[in-house]
């Protein structure tokens, strides 16, 4: 056999195999136009399906659009109104301060005319002679009854305990004599 013989049954097996994997090759690709195909169809059909949602989300974002219009000068309306009540809140602060002023004089003022009328009452008595024992204040009362009140669901002992001690406690009483010498008992 010739070389040249050779060569010619080598290209003719050679472009057999060729074509085989050409036709192959075809065959392939003609499964994969027919798969792309059904794809579009579907993204075709899905986009068919998304344009009235599209239509109505258009139409909702269309009546929003007002209402968004409207957010702005309500936003503005109530950063006034948080502003105006920042303020109406330091008036009132300042009036509570004034008025923690004035009951404070009021309790100062009070505290000195208690002095002045226990004062002038001392200075009576002295004039007159008579000893003034101490008495209980209304807070002193006001806080012995409140203390007597606590304790009165307590068991019985205790409070015949209070009762002795109250029993022991002297009484004060003012007598008035007819002369200086005889004095207080």
């Amino acid at each position: 056999m010739d070389p040249l013989q050779v060569v010619l049954i080598v290209l003719a097996v050679a472009g057999v195999w060729a074509v085989v994997e050409l036709a192959l090759m075809l065959r392939r690709t003609r499964g994969v136009v027919d798969s792309l195909d059904k794809t579009v169809e579907q993204v075709t059909s899905t986009i068919e399906e998304a344009r009235p949602v599209v239509a109505k989300l258009d139409g909702v974002v269309d009546e929003l659009q007002p209402a968004v219009a409207q957010i702005e000068p309500l936003l503005k309306q109530a950063t006034v109104a948080v502003e105006a009540l920042s303020a109406d809140l330091v008036e009132v602060n300042g009036v509570l301060r004034d008025v923690s002023a004035v009951s404070g004089a009021a309790s100062t003022a009070s505290n000195a005319v208690t002095g002045i009328v226990d004062g002038a009452t001392e200075k009576v008595h002295k004039l007159l002679g008579k000893t003034r024992m101490p008495e209980k204040t209304l807070i002193e009362r006001a806080s012995s009854d409140q203390l007597a009140a606590e304790q009165a669901p307590q068991e019985e002992p205790v409070r015949a305990s209070e009762e002795a001690a109250c029993a022991e406690e002297p009484r004060h009483y003012f007598t008035y004599a007819a002369s200086e010498e005889s004095g207080n008992e």
